[in-house]
């Protein structure tokens, strides 16, 4: 199954292939890279209603929860990483719960076999590979998966899922590809293919893993607990780290957070995986194709 509702009847498979094999060969982080300084363009206040209205109406977008009205986000940027207003999201308090970090569509959700997760049908991906780090991957052997895909519609921040603290953080550099229906159900191995960002939060429920993955035209995220990392002034992604940076992180003391603070953000859209130990059950409900809210309880 997909991480978005099954692609028209009506468009080919070998067609679909075809083109992401295509795209596959093409300079995708220059061409994402590019559509990112689009998105950067200063729009007049005079048109920024007109401009960020029609793109709302376009996507899809509830613009009665967005923090602020549309003249004050001066780029489509600043529109798409858009805080929400006050009070549109709660957060469950009850000690060791679980929560929807993001806006999105449930993917897949499961069981962690022989060191695997499910992509789509008939295809799976490598823990290992995706963490790329063995030794951590191990740590979430029969334990659950849950993949929250964000289209250009939802909010694009990413919250902690559970209170605990950030003991450790990873970039790992990749590809950008698409993560859209056809993307996901035929390219092997996608997610742990892409660019992603990846989070270790320890909670009074093991560690959870919060991976952002990168795709086509979203070469961008920023990580919120370590802004040193991502860059500074106006490029606050990770993408942009000094070749020279180290690419892991260590948090000694780890960093202490409360459920649903601000970790990450993408600066477009994409997917996140949340990997949890063995032990923990997730919601029944959490089928593909079903939307989920920020804060919305996802353990069972």
């Amino acid at each position: 199954m997909s991480t978005v509702p099954d692609v028209s009847p009506d468009v080919p498979a070998r067609r679909w292939r075809l083109a992401l094999g295509l795209l596959g060969r093409l300079p995708t982080r220059a061409m994402s890279r590019a559509f990112g300084r689009v998105a950067d363009i200063p729009l007049p206040i005079a048109a920024r209603s007109a401009v960020l209205g029609g793109f709302a109406r376009a996507v899809g977008i509830d613009l009665s929860e967005a923090e602020l009205p549309l003249t004050a986000y001066g780029t489509l940027n600043e529109f798409f990483v858009r805080r929400l207003r006050s009070g549109v999201r709660t957060w469950p308090t009850e000690p060791g719960a679980l929560a929807s970090p993001v806006d999105g569509i449930v993917g897949q959700s499961g069981c962690v076999e022989g060191g695997f997760a499910i992509q789509a049908k008939g295809h799976a991906y490598s823990l290992a590979e995706l963490l790329a780090d063995p030794e951590e991957a191990v740590r979430f052997e029969d334990g659950a998966f849950l993949t929250i895909y964000l289209s250009p519609r939802h909010y694009h921040r990413i919250h902690a899922p559970a209170a605990g603290t950030i003991a450790r953080a990873a970039y790992v550099p990749g590809s950008l590809l698409p993560v859209n229906a056809p993307a996901v159900m035929h390219v092997p191995g996608l997610f742990a293919r892409n660019e992603r960002l990846v989070c270790y939060v320890e909670s009074a429920r093991g560690t959870v893993a919060v991976v952002a993955v990168g795709a086509y035209n979203v070469g961008r995220i920023s990580a919120a607990f370590e802004p040193r990392w991502s860059g500074s002034g106006r490029d606050p992604w990770v993408t942009n780290l000094d070749p020279t940076a180290p690419r892991r992180r260590c948090y000694d003391p780890p960093t202490p957070i409360s459920i649903g603070d601000e970790l990450m953000a993408f600066h477009l859209g994409s997917t996140v995986v949340l990997l949890f130990e063995p032990g923990l059950g997730l919601r029944s409900q959490l089928s593909p194709g079903t939307e989920v809210k920020v804060g919305e309880r996802i353990d069972g």
